[in-house]
């Protein structure tokens, strides 16, 4: 076979997984539709999937290099490619075999600009996929998530119970305004469509629920609900199962910030980076981040 002549001298990205059960978790998390875009921007820090929606709706998911058994990066400055994202995902399920940890190799660009991926456990036998990428589109809007003030307006809510709440909540078309008030400590979803739902977290009465609260003056915006269920609709199970919380933050303009965290370490398996009461060092977290843009009209600046 004949070299191609755009065929770089080495790899930008080597690197290899010892869980693609985890990542393909933490990937799923930001998939809310079946036809989905995503930028990939590779780093010696690690890689950064991208994902937006009609500038309103952002989300990134960041693989930190120490969650990979092997990182070896080559390139100057930060590459970005993209892929869609439904194909990256369902690429990563073929190598994923059900109660058992699948490792592999994902290597970029190949000759073609590919992203390669090749199992890597097994000496008898090799599985190989080949994902096309494209040059990316510019992404619209790279927020720099500015604080409200000079008190964090953020409140920390058990992830099972967050989902369960977005998803009472469900009007077609409507709006969810999301109610932050110190006195007393509490948070508020309203909805509003055909009639009026409303839910509170009281920080006294749910402490098993909202885990942490930091507001001092009353805020109140409006999201659209299909947006704000994005943030939800597909937390994985493993998250809903060890009942860990979501934060939730409120920054300057109203920009709300919804924060996950999606283990990717080997399931019942001794790993050092998991000690022997089991807890996972940051280094076997995925974090998940989404941006959700409030919905503006004249009365909605009462935090600026």
């Amino acid at each position: 076979m004949s070299s191609s002549a755009v065929e770089p001298e080495s790899p930008d990205l080597v690197c290899q997984l010892d869980n693609v059960q985890g990542v393909v978790d933490a990937l799923t998390s930001v998939r809310w539709k079946r036809q989905q875009d995503a930028v990939l921007e590779l780093s010696e820090h690690g890689i950064v999937l991208i994902v937006e929606e009609t500038a309103c709706l952002q989300a990134k998911v960041y693989l930190q290099r120490e969650l990979f058994v092997r990182y070896e990066y080559s390139a100057e400055g930060r590459p970005r490619f993209g892929v869609s994202l439904g194909l990256f995902v369902d690429c990563l399920n073929t190598f994923s075999v059900q109660g058992h940890s699948s490792a592999i190799e994902l290597r970029y660009p190949g000759p073609d600009m590919q992203l390669l991926l090749k199992s890597v456990e097994s000496s008898d036998s090799c599985t190989y996929a080949e994902i096309r990428t494209r040059i990316p589109d510019t992404i619209s809007w790279d927020y720099n998530f500015e604080p409200a003030g000079s008190t964090p307006l953020s409140f920390t809510v058990k992830s099972a119970a967050l989902k369960e709440a977005i998803d009472d909540l469900e009007w077609p078309g409507s709006s969810i305004h999301l109610i932050l008030q110190p006195t007393p400590p509490s948070v508020t979803f309203r909805g509003e469509g055909h009639g009026d739902l409303q839910i509170d977290f009281m920080c006294q009465a749910n402490t098993d629920l909202l885990v942490a609260f930091h507001c001092d003056r009353e805020v109140s915006h409006r999201y659209k609900y299909k947006f704000l269920r994005a943030t939800t609709s597909n937390i994985p199970s493993s998250v809903i199962r060890d009942n860990r919380g979501s934060k939730l933050t409120i920054g300057r303009g109203g920009m709300l910030k919804v924060q996950h965290l999606v283990s990717v370490a080997k399931p019942a398996i001794p790993h050092p980076h998991v000690d022997s009461a089991g807890y996972q060092q940051p280094s076997r977290i995925a974090y998940i981040e989404f941006f959700v843009k409030p919905e503006v009209d004249e009365d909605d600046a009462n935090d600026t």
